[in-house]
Order: structure tokens, then sequence, then C-alpha cells
């Protein structure tokens, strides 16, 4: 089963969010932007503001992503089965994957081509103020978002004892990561919008709008390769990082039958969950000792490594050195 689990060997586990956080943050961020587009279009109409129109695209976008988001939650929980021996856990990067897809195509591509739209036929700006209302508001929503997202992350870094950049470029739950950049582009872009309306309403020139709605796209562009990226990384049986393997290795090592572990590797098969094999190379009073006290031992090891929440399964296997000639 995929569980939200801290990494091996953490020793902040308690601090590493579970699944409820994850759900949480995709709830909060789905009724925010879905709040925000219709606020956004409305506006857009009333003051056919090239921007406008970018950012309404950009937090339809949102809305979609994050429900991609929720399906990739419920699904990857789903218990292990005969054909899925190691459970459902990479159907949350499959989706946020598609996820990554839907900023780059319904946001950031429309976005640009409305701002070369405006750029080639401009039109002038009505209403102005009721535009800059919306987009304050909006501001507001986002924030909230925002924060859930950001205090979820924060929570994982601790948990990995990890910077928050370095969770964003490493960590294994797309979930967070996704909404959080999302949330951030879209604030940058909303200060964009803000800063197109008030330079077209004061120079009367189309041109800011229309700048200000490729600009956003080009941030929507951004955001999504790294998104796809990450999610393309993990997709592929990422190992996990090394801090983690080290961590491994040590408490491997930490048996006193264990001469060597010139081999320790794990891997990713969902969010925090880990596929781990390992060879251990036997001290020589236990090598010489009789077959079924090294079984005993490996099978102790095997059962310690698999108690680990983090870790789904763990193979073991006994390398004997080859005596030099």
């Amino acid at each position: 089963m995929s569980h939200e689990a801290p990494e091996p060997g953490d020793p902040q586990a308690a601090a590493a969010p579970d699944g409820g956080e994850s759900l949480r943050t995709v709830v909060v961020a789905v009724a925010a932007n879905l709040a925000i587009a219709v606020a956004k279009a409305v506006a857009a109409m009333v003051t056919g503001s090239a921007s406008l129109w970018a950012e309404t695209a950009h937090s339809f976008a949102d809305t979609g992503n994050e429900m991609l988001l929720f399906i990739g939650l419920r699904r990857s929980d789903r218990p292990s089965d005969r054909r899925h021996p190691f459970g459902y856990g990479q159907e949350r990067w499959f989706w946020a994957l598609l996820a990554a897809m839907g900023i780059f195509v319904v946001g950031g591509v429309l976005a640009i081509q409305e701002g070369i739209r405006s750029l080639l036929d401009p039109e002038p700006l009505e209403s102005v103020w009721v535009g800059v209302a919306v987009l304050l508001v909006s501001v507001v929503l986002e924030a909230v978002s925002w924060r859930q997202a950001h205090k979820q992350l924060k929570a994982e870094a601790a948990a990995g004892n990890r910077t928050l950049a370095t969770q964003l470029r490493r960590g294994s739950d797309p979930t967070a990561a996704t909404v959080f950049l999302e949330d951030s582009a879209a604030l940058v872009g909303l200060v964009l919008a803000l800063a197109a309306l008030g330079l077209h309403s004061w120079t009367g020139s189309a041109m800011w709008d229309a700048a200000s709605s490729i600009l956003i796209g080009l941030l929507l562009v951004l955001v999504a390769w790294q998104l796809a990226h990450r999610n393309k990384a993990l997709l592929i049986d990422e190992s996990a990082p090394d801090e983690i393997v080290d961590r491994l290795r040590t408490r491997i090592l930490a048996h006193p039958w264990i001469a060597e572990a010139p081999e320790v590797t794990a891997v990713f098969v969902g969010p925090r969950q880990l596929l781990v094999s390992v060879r251990v190379v036997p001290t020589p009073a236990v090598a010489a000792a009789p077959t079924t006290q090294l079984l005993t031992q490996v099978t102790h090891l095997t059962s310690e490594l698999e108690a680990d929440p983090a870790i789904t399964r763990a193979d073991v296997v006994v390398v004997t050195p080859t005596p030099s000639a």
C-alpha cells in the first residue's frame, strides 16, 4: 500500500505530513482557484484586458490541474495486489505529469497567444477598477492556497533535513510542489496583470497589457517544464538521494555480523516509498558458521528494513568474498 511515510532513517519522522495534508492542500487549491477563475472571467469580459484573459485561462487550468492531483491522490492510495505488488504510488506521478501538461497548454500557450493577439489587434480597456478589484481579491485567495502548500512543503523538507529548494527538486511527492509552484506563478502573474492594468490606464497603450499576458505565459511554460521534468524522473525509477542511501548503509553496517555493504540501492516506487536492494559481505566468523545461522541473520535484517513504513520491499543478498590467490 502507498503510505504517506517519512523517508528511511529520518530523525524527524514524526514531522512528515500524512495523506490528509496532501488532500487538504489540493482541496484548498481547488476551492480558491475555482472562485478566482470565475471572478477573473467576469472581469476580463467587462474590461477586455488581455492579461486578465490570460489570468482567467491560468486559473481555470490550475483548477483542472488540481482535480488531476486529487485523482492521483485517490488512485495512488489503493492497496497492492497481484498485478501491482509494490502498490499504486506511481499513479500520483502520472497524474501530476498530466497536470504539468495542462499548465503548459491551457495556461502557458493560451496566455502567450492572447498576448500576441492583443499586440496585433489592441483594444482599449473599460472599467479598469473592476479588473483591479478582482485581481486584489484574487491575490488574497491565491495566498491562502499558497500558504497551505508552503506549510506542507516546509514540513516535508524538515522531515528530510532539507531546504525548501532541495525539497522542490528532490521530493518524491509532487502534490504540494505542484500546488506551490502553480500558486507562486499565479501570484507573480497577478502582480504583472495589476501592473499592466495600471500602465495601460496611465499611458493608454495596449502594449503593457499584451506584454504582461506574454510574460505570464512564459512563466507558466517554465513552471510546467520544471514539474514535468521532476515527474518524468520519478516515473523512470529515480534512485533516492544520497543522504537516504547513506543512512540505510549506516543502519545496515550497524549489524555486527556484516563486514561490508558494497551495494545499497534504493529506488522510488511511490511518494516516500522505496524498493531497497542490498548486497552484504558477512564477517569471516559468520561466513564459516552453519548456513542456517546466516539465513536467520538475513531474515532478521530483511524484516527490520521492511518494518520501516518508507520501505515497500527489501531484498538482501549475501556476497561471499572470493579468496585471494
